[in-house]
């Protein structure tokens, strides 16, 4: 064989023919209603992988896999891939997709054939990685249950839309800070890692991609508030953002002087805004939430005394 030509496996890689006759042979149109859109390029994908830092021990969980393309390049790479597709037809295809094109590796593919919000197991062992060319219509809720569900994944590489990479990645006091940020920051060290052109998809989607990387918490958050608690107080303060914390927890915490109490006694200014807090502070402020108060028993009102008028009369003796 030739020096100058690729190694044999890079053959097992889809690229745009290869991807077009399959789903040609499926009779699959790519849906906006899922946010179906393929990647095409075996550069793309092998680039995914080696940003994912993806290892040969690791187990990965890819969610949306579709007709195959970042399936392939994972399995090069990773001890196993399991992947979790919605869709029938595409769920049916795949495993015959690495079969043909990646015998040697089929037998550390597995399928799981679910909506990904529904699956809280994996068959086999336990993920240590999450890659993914995520739906971009359920990108971010994806992401959080899988972090949720899954606490041995260790290590995420989405592919999202640009906006939403934005959202994700950002900091207190970006403009695009809010309730993704945070809740991604509860679990992870969240960063942007690179961007990825219209053109590597079948079909081009009208906006632009971009990769985030997300590195758990070596630690969970020293807090003694739950997730649901912390998360219940993000949600409130950023329904309302343009709100004082004062104003926007009102209904969460019962009343504006008890969001206030709770905010002085986390440390936090009472007429700062959800944008501007760490995902630290927000716990300390779920840590200080009020205890509700049971509602008072009101005494019951006394009886009316009856009028004279309407007691009984008795009779004298003898009459």
């Amino acid at each position: 064989m030739s020096t100058t030509e690729p190694p044999p496996d890079t053959y097992a890689l889809l690229g745009p023919a290869d991807i077009r006759e399959l789903a040609a042979a499926l009779g699959v149109r790519p849906t906006k209603q899922r946010g179906q859109n393929f990647v095409i390029d075996a550069n793309t994908v092998r680039r995914i992988v080696r940003t994912a830092g993806v290892r040969p021990d690791d187990v990965v969980v890819e969610v949306g896999p579709g007709l195959g393309s970042l399936t392939l390049a994972l399995l090069e790479a990773a001890d196993r891939v399991v992947a979790v597709e919605i869709d029938d037809v595409l769920a049916s295809a795949l495993p015959a997709t690495v079969q043909a094109r990646m015998p040697a590796r089929a037998d550390r593919f597995s399928l799981v054939h679910s909506d990904a919000m529904q699956v809280t197991e994996l068959p086999g062992p336990p993920p240590t990685a999450l890659v993914a060319n995520l739906p971009y219509n359920v990108a971010v809720p994806v992401l959080l249950h899988m972090l949720e569900h899954f606490p041995t994944i260790e290590r995420t590489l989405v592919m999202v839309q640009a906006e939403v990479a934005d959202r994700l990645a950002a900091g207190p006091g970006n403009k695009v800070y809010g309730v993704p940020s945070v809740k991604a920051n509860w679990y992870a060290d969240v960063k942007r890692a690179g961007s990825i052109g219209r053109t590597v998809f079948w079909p081009a989607p009208n906006v632009d991609s971009g990769l985030v990387s997300l590195v758990r918490r070596k630690e969970p958050l020293a807090t003694s508030a739950s997730r649901t608690e912390v998360f219940a107080v993000v949600d409130a303060a950023f329904a309302q953002r343009r709100k004082t914390l004062r104003a926007a927890l009102a209904g969460w915490a019962g009343s504006a002087p008890a969001a206030e109490a709770a905010l002085v006694a986390a440390g936090v200014s009472p007429q700062a805004r959800g944008e501007g807090l760490t995902v630290e502070e927000f716990a300390r402020i779920a840590e200080s939430k009020p205890p509700e108060t049971p509602p008072r028993n009101t005494p019951p009102s006394p009886s009316p005394s009856p009028s004279p008028s309407s007691l009984p009369t008795s009779k004298e003796p003898g009459a």
